[in-house]
């Protein structure tokens, strides 16, 4: 019998382009391929990029050219390039990176099969279907951990942030429709998730075009009552769409995570305006406070933008004054990337790099300050963890609190006795200390 073609992966990006990359996988799995997980023992590696920022684009391109090594010095046959990456500069990646032997645009991952038989015979290969065709959704080999998974509820993005290069890249919004995320749901249930996180490039517009009105309380709602998976956080929610009703949930729900990724971006309305951020400073600070009052115990994680066209020191020290009043819960600063075919690309008085690098300094210091005080306060609190491994260093395990997203928020360590405690399963653990953004407790008991 002839040997399976190898296959490895390397998946870069946020969340949404990893799922992409378990759909591929499931697809070359099912017709005959063998999944490696070793770069070196692959036939063929496939490199699924992301391309938001300038910092992702040379990190796709810097993973490119690692894996290019391998073909030359090494039994590597092929390397195809997905995602973002390929999507925005399509053939001049042929151009750019003669290493590369197959090129496929975001809305042509179904033809994966066809470019690894492609690419592994010495053909070069490329494909662009339109984006805004292609199948959402599909089976899936899960990368997260057994207990942890993604469900992404939609794809594609209608907002038109004059920063952003998402919806050239991956098309206009398009919901899934809600018997298909149930049945999603049911299946990750099956395979031992206890936390469903539920995204989309704007996961609070859920349902607008397929059902024309905003859905996404009623799906986390039908998600509780259909499945017992006992945390379901939400990501990536945007502060004009957040209705009574999401509130409602998040507040009466209790499988709901007190949990919301609330991206802001900034707080004056010169910089919103010129961002063509939809709702104003008022606006925010009214979402903030609404979810504050009616949802008890809520975390709030937010991002936001220095440096953009235009900010003037009043903008900025508008937004440091914000940052210190709303006391995130989390907060990410990142400072403006000029992205081409960007309407921001063109604006007037970009602002200097060291500039625009000072001042996410400040707010990153500031923040960290907020983050410890609001640490300090768990001390002495009991919270459920969901635990995720054991650190030998320490000698302790290691997990997080519904408080804490996977990958990009703080850790809880806890003390408890040498292999009584599984990798997903949930337990209480009492707080006594606090670390920059983690904390420290001890087991109670398991829940």
């Amino acid at each position: 019998m002839k040997d399976k073609i190898k296959v490895g992966f390397v998946s870069l990006g946020c969340p949404k382009n990893q799922l992409d990359t378990e759909v591929m996988l499931h697809e070359l799995y099912d017709a005959g391929f063998e999944i490696v997980s070793e770069d070196i023992d692959a036939d063929v590696i496939v490199v699924n990029t992301c391309a938001f920022i300038e910092s992702a684009k040379q990190e796709s391109i810097d993973n490119i050219i690692d894996v290019g090594w391998l073909k030359k010095n090494r039994t590597l046959k092929a390397i195809i390039v997905t995602g973002c990456l390929a999507e925005r500069y399509r053939d001049a990646i042929f151009d750019e990176l003669p290493e590369v032997d197959a090129v496929l645009g975001v809305g042509s991952i179904h033809n994966i099969v066809e470019a690894v038989k492609k690419a592994a015979a010495g053909e070069r290969y490329s494909s662009y279907e339109d984006k805004n065709d292609v199948e959402l959704g599909g089976e899936r080999i899960i990368t997260t951990p057994e207990y942890f998974a993604y469900l992404k509820v939609a794809e594609g993005c209608d907002n038109r942030c004059t920063y952003c290069a998402i919806p050239s890249i991956r098309g206009k919004f398009r919901s899934r429709p809600m018997e298909e995320l149930i049945e999603e749901a049911k299946t990750l249930e099956a395979l031992g998730v206890k936390e469903l996180c539920v995204i989309a490039q704007d996961t609070t517009r859920y349902g607008l075009d397929l059902y024309g009105e905003y859905k996404l309380a009623e799906l986390l709602n039908r998600i509780t009552e259909e499945t017992s998976i006992p945390w379901i956080r939400i990501l990536y929610c945007y502060p004009d769409k957040i209705t009574d009703e999401l509130i409602d949930t998040m507040k009466n729900n209790p499988r709901v995570l007190k949990y919301i990724d609330l991206p802001i971006q900034h707080i004056s309305d010169n910089m919103l305006r010129a961002m063509n951020r939809h709702g104003d400073g008022a606006l925010i600070r009214s979402v903030v406070k609404k979810l504050r009052d009616n949802v008890p115990g809520i975390v709030i994680r937010t991002t936001v933008i220095v440096g953009f066209p235009g900010e003037t020191e009043e903008d900025f020290v508008e937004l440091c004054e914000y940052v210190k009043e709303a006391r995130f819960d989390r907060l990410g600063a990142f400072t403006y990337s000029r992205e081409e075919n960007t309407p921001a690309y063109d604006f007037d008085d970009q602002i200097d790099e060291q500039v625009k690098q000072d001042r996410c300094d400040i707010i990153m210091a500031e923040q960290g300050n907020i983050s410890a005080e609001l640490n300090e306060l768990r001390i002495g609190q009991t919270l459920d963890v969901l635990c995720e491994g054991y650190d030998p260093v320490s000698e302790t395990y290691y997990g997080r609190s519904e408080y804490d997203a996977a990958e990009i928020d703080g850790k809880v360590y806890f003390r408890a006795p040498k292999n009584s405690v599984e990798d997903g399963e949930m337990v209480r653990v009492h707080i006594t200390e606090a670390i920059d953004y983690d904390l420290i407790g001890d087991i109670v008991k398991e829940k």
